[in-house]
């Protein structure tokens, strides 16, 4: 900047000051490194004269344009830190109406409305409203490049001012209210201070699945409210990542907040667009701070189920009373009728159905775009623990994830099928994507070996087993499932069931005979004495490491490769009791 323009800014002259302003604002609309404001100490000079502007209420019809020169030095994290700004922090407080309050925050949103009815708030007018939401983005540089400027807002409490705000009954500009959530993300996010005090002292949670359940009320949801849906979900997610109330406190606000995100995921779960699977995604990862018995709130009772219930029942009677040998021969029967689109044992399931649509795209976009497979933890994590916390839940997943096996003609990793897709993860060197999977498909299996060796095949559950100390295929201890088994084979996997190779989950097609047919007894031993011996020079060079299965059903290291034939006669046993 001219040193003439500066001095015209120093001496407030009004009729210089909006063409000096707008020059340089669009000249450094896209400034990032500011090396030359730093010579003769430009950038301070500057930055001062321009809070001379701000401070002047007689100047406020350049308040915007100021806020807008403001914002661009913002952005030069050197110049911060270097310089004394605590009162021009104060004075960005005030502008956007988040100093420190007389009022204190009511314990909850109904508190509130009576505070506002008994001392009314004035609605600031468009420019005012313009000159906050300003101030707010001026706020958003500096709480993310300085720390004394995040602790200067804890000390004026501006987090009550912003939550107040948003929670009252007064309608607000989508950019301020946009702004005020971004502020209140990066506070939280960079904040532990803040996090607490939003949750405990504010009992901010309470008051933002309110404002959550309100704007998912407006019946319309443009590009503007989706967007500050996404920066709520996002600032929700930083204060239940380490939820610090008592635990019987948290799982209500909880139950309340699970069935909040209910109606989120069935509004905007066809994801027609890139703002509604933002949207979906930001719901998806606050579900991964919830726990389990919360989890439950995502699926209801179908509204008519027990009136569905009894028509069933008089059907049924009906059914055994006119049944005929034909009946009988064919095996027909009327299905009972659904009780919404989504019913699952009287159950609505479309959330989880959401959470399936929204894994299958994502898998899509990981393949078509070879983008980072830790995207797909959160939405695997949530069906973990829907899988774990409810019955009804995991059996619907199971339909959909691990459907009766008819063609095994194929390895369990091939295909583009949801198992598939899950198969294929447990032999990935990403140990998060691998574990989330392989504990998805161990639960949706009961836990049960020989059913996760059905769907899975050995070989790629080997992994999973060895952590479990199961790889001798005991029994879970602790399982608690059901008794009721989900497991029926079709009539296309019991005709190929004898010829499915375990290891690799499917049948080994055999191409070329077996060379131990025509070979006599002294080759055979001759030839496995060849491999032992093969197999020891290995072990010698360190390239592999043979092992037993121990009393844990843990892999114990061998000294000598013929220790295995000292386990033989033992295994052997073992396999006549098992059989």
């Amino acid at each position: 900047m001219e040193a003439e323009h500066l001095k015209r800014l120093e001496a407030k002259e009004a009729d210089h000051i909006p063409a000096i302003l707008d020059e340089f604002n669009t000249k450094n609309a896209d400034l990032l490194v500011f090396d030359s404001f730093r010579t003769d100490n430009q950038w301070h000079e500057l930055w001062l004269a321009i809070f001379g502007i701000l401070e002047e209420q007689r100047l406020s019809h350049l308040h915007t344009q100021c806020l807008n020169t403001v914002r661009i030095l913002t952005r030069d994290e050197f110049s911060l830190q270097t310089n004394y700004i605590e009162q021009e922090v104060n004075t960005l407080l005030r502008l956007a109406r988040i100093e420190a309050s007389s009022l204190k925050l009511p314990a909850t949103p109904d508190e509130l409305k009576q505070q506002e009815r008994e001392e009314p708030q004035l609605e600031p007018s468009k420019a005012q409203s313009e000159v906050i939401a300003e101030a707010l983005k001026c706020l958003c540089n500096l709480v993310y490049q300085s720390s004394d400027c995040r602790r200067q807002c804890l000390r004026q409490h501006c987090l009550d001012a912003i939550l107040k705000r948003v929670a009252s009954s007064m309608r607000h500009p989508c950019a301020l209210e946009y702004y005020d959530m971004k502020l209140l993300f990066l506070l939280t996010a960079l904040e532990p201070a803040a996090r607490s005090r939003l949750q405990i002292d504010l009992n901010g949670l309470t008051y933002m699945t309110k404002w959550l359940d309100d704007k998912l009320g407006e019946e319309v949801a443009g590009e503007e409210q989706l967007n500050i849906i996404c920066e709520l979900l996002k600032v929700m997610f930083n204060v239940t990542s380490a939820p610090d109330k008592s635990p019987n406190e948290y799982e209500i606000q909880s139950l309340h907040l699970t069935g909040v995100l209910r109606e989120l995921l069935l509004r905007f779960g066809d994801m027609t667009t890139d703002k509604e699977r933002a949207v979906v995604t930001h719901a998806i990862n606050l579900l991964t701070n919830i726990s389990g018995s919360c989890l439950t709130e995502l699926t209801l009772r179908c509204s008519n189920a027990e009136e569905q219930a009894r028509e069933q029942d008089k059907r049924q009677e009906k059914e055994k009373e006119k049944e005929t040998q034909a009946d009988a021969e064919t095996g027909a029967r009327a299905k009972p009728p659904q009780c919404c689109s989504q019913c699952y044992e009287k159950r609505n399931v479309r959330s989880l159905a959401v959470l399936l649509r929204y894994l299958r795209q994502s898998l899509a976009q990981q393949e078509a775009e070879a983008s980072s497979h830790e995207l797909l933890s959160p939405v695997l994590t949530v069906l973990v623990k829907c899988a774990r916390s409810d019955r009804v839940m995991r059996h619907y997943l199971r339909q959909e994830i691990l459907p009766p096996l008819r063609d095994v003609s194929q390895r369990p990793e091939i295909g583009q099928e949801l198992r598939n897709h899950l198969c294929r993860f447990l032999t990935l060197p990403a140990m998060i994507l691998r574990d989330l999977s392989a504990e998805l498909l161990f639960v949706l299996c009961k836990e049960d070996v020989g059913r996760m060796i059905k769907y899975t095949g050995y070989g790629n559950a080997a992994g999973l087993f060895a952590k479990r100390g199961i790889l001798d295929c005991r029994r879970v201890e602790g399982a608690d499932y059901s008794s009721d088994s989900e497991d029926s084979d079709t009539e296309e996997y019991k005709q190929q069931q004898q010829g499915i190779n375990p290891v690799l989950g499917c049948v080994e097609p055999r191409s070329k005979p077996n060379p131990l047919d025509e070979m006599s007894d002294e080759q055979k031993e001759y030839e496995a004495m060849q491999l032992v011996n093969l197999i020891e020079q290995l072990r010698q060079g360190g390239i592999v490491k043979p092992a037993l299965i121990d009393k844990d059903g843990r892999p114990q290291p061998l000294e000598h490769i013929l220790q295995l034939q000292e386990e033989l006669p033992q295994q052997q046993l073992d396999q006549k009791r098992k059989t």
